[in-house]
């Protein structure tokens, strides 16, 4: 598996059959960076492995409109949006996502979950491998919170954390935030869903331009099995060896 890492909360993962893009809004170059984002574009237009484009929620930092230009030059995508996104136009190819719902789509099957912030996340089995994008699903534990707010907030991501479990597979990727602006909080979410869920390999997302946000959580989930990959700039390649 390779793993492209956009911006913010935006990947394209690429495996043996498919290609997968969550959550884009925007490309943010970096120096340091690993691929030109448009010459990626381009080959996988031109690749014979299909297209899935993943939006879990209309939030400007989640979704564009622009991601229907970006692939109308390729047949085969298939668009899985969230049931809050609003479209204008009429596209080839969608899905509407609505949480506790299951979706197949040729040889992937998707599970949907909800969040604790608008919109849905996601569980893909691409023939036995499980990708898990949590779009905004996380324990926004904000500083600031009353303790009614506080305990709702924790109610509703513990119960769709049950969810998760209930479904018995073991997760191969997961995407999930690793948000710094909820200061102490901000590893909260991600220590819990790794408790509770044990997934193979978790990328941090969700934290903009702050990148110590990924070392920092790393170095505090050192004792777990856990593969937590440290995320460094913009645009970098994240290869995945069974």
């Amino acid at each position: 598996m390779k793993i492209y890492y956009v911006y913010h909360s935006c990947f394209i993962v690429e495996t043996d059959t498919s290609f997968f893009m969550f959550d884009y809004f925007k490309n943010k170059k970096d120096a340091q960076a690993d691929f030109d984002f448009d010459e990626l574009l381009k080959n996988i237009i031109n690749s014979p492995k299909p297209l899935y484009v993943f939006a879990s929620h209309s939030h400007q930092d989640h979704f564009s409109q622009n991601i229907f230009s970006l692939t109308k030059n390729k047949t085969d995508t298939y668009y899985i949006l969230s049931s809050d996104i609003k479209l204008y136009s009429s596209i080839d190819n969608v899905y509407v996502a609505r949480q506790n719902t299951e979706n197949e789509i040729n040889s992937l099957k998707i599970n949907i979950f909800g969040s604790t912030d608008e919109g849905v996340s996601f569980m893909i089995d691409d023939m036995g491998t499980h990708i898990f994008h949590a779009g905004d699903l996380n324990w926004w534990k904000w500083p600031d919170d009353t303790d009614e707010e506080e305990k709702e907030m924790e109610d509703a991501f513990k119960s769709i954390i049950d969810e998760i479990v209930k479904l018995n597979v073991s997760i191969n990727v997961a995407f999930f935030p690793v948000d710094g602006r909820l200061e102490q909080n901000y590893k909260s979410g991600g220590e819990y869903f790794i408790e509770k869920l044990h997934p193979e390999v978790f990328i941090p997302m969700h934290f903009w331009d702050n990148f110590k946000t990924t070392s920092d959580f790393k170095r505090h989930m050192a004792n777990t099995s856990t593969n937590i990959i440290e995320i460094r700039h913009n645009n970098e390649i994240i290869n995945l060896t069974p």
